[in-house]
C-alpha cells in the first residue's frame, strides 16, 4: 500500500506543481509578451478579463493536487478544505461569467487579439469543467476515456468529505 500511496503522491506533487508552473507561465507570458503588443487599453482590459478567472482556477487546483498529497490512501479530504472548494465551485463559474462580461465590454480591436482573448477565457472554462464537472485531462494513450465522462478526482473527494 506504502508503494501505491508514494505513486499517487508524486502523481499529486507532479500535478499539483504543474497546475501552478502554468499559472505563473500565463501570467507571465501575458504581462511581457502579449500586454505589449495590445493595442489600446481596453484589449488589455479584455485580457486581464479572461485570464484572470483562468488563472484562479488553475492556482485552486495546483493546491488542491499539493494538499491531497496529505490525505491520498490515507483518509478524506479534511472537512475544512472540502468547505473551501464547495465554495470555489460555485464561485468559479460567476468568475468565469463576469470575466466573459469583461470580455465583451472591452472587446479587443484587433481580431487576433480577440481570439486569443476567447481562447484565453475558453480555456479557463476548460479547466473549470475538467475540476468540478466531467474529468477531461488524461494521459495521450487514455484519451478515449474522456467519453466515458467520469468524475473529476476533486469532486470524488469533496463527496467523501461530507460522508
Amino acid at each position: 500500500m506504502d508503494g501505491r500511496r508514494d505513486e499517487l503522491r508524486r502523481t499529486c506533487l507532479s500535478l499539483g506543481s504543474g497546475e501552478l508552473v502554468a499559472a505563473a507561465v500565463f501570467a507571465g507570458v501575458a504581462t511581457t509578451a502579449v500586454v505589449p503588443r495590445l493595442g489600446d487599453l481596453d484589449d488589455r482590459f479584455a485580457l486581464w478579463s479572461a485570464l484572470i478567472p483562468l488563472l484562479v482556477v488553475l492556482v485552486q487546483a495546483g493546491l488542491y493536487w499539493l494538499a491531497a498529497r496529505t490525505w491520498v490512501c490515507r483518509r478524506t479530504m479534511p472537512a475544512g478544505l472540502a468547505a473551501v472548494y464547495s465554495v470555489f465551485r460555485v464561485l468559479d463559474p460567476v468568475l468565469l461569467v463576469a470575466g466573459l462580461v469583461g470580455v465583451l465590454i472591452w472587446w479587443p480591436s484587433a481580431p487576433w487579439a480577440a481570439v486569443l482573448v476567447l481562447g484565453v477565457w475558453s480555456f479557463g472554462v476548460v479547466e473549470y469543467v475538467n475540476y468540478f464537472v466531467v474529468r477531461l485531462a488524461y494521459p495521450l494513450a487514455e484519451t478515449r476515456k474522456i467519453a466515458e465522462r467520469r468524475v473529476p478526482r476533486l469532486i470524488t473527494d469533496l463527496r467523501a468529505a461530507r460522508q
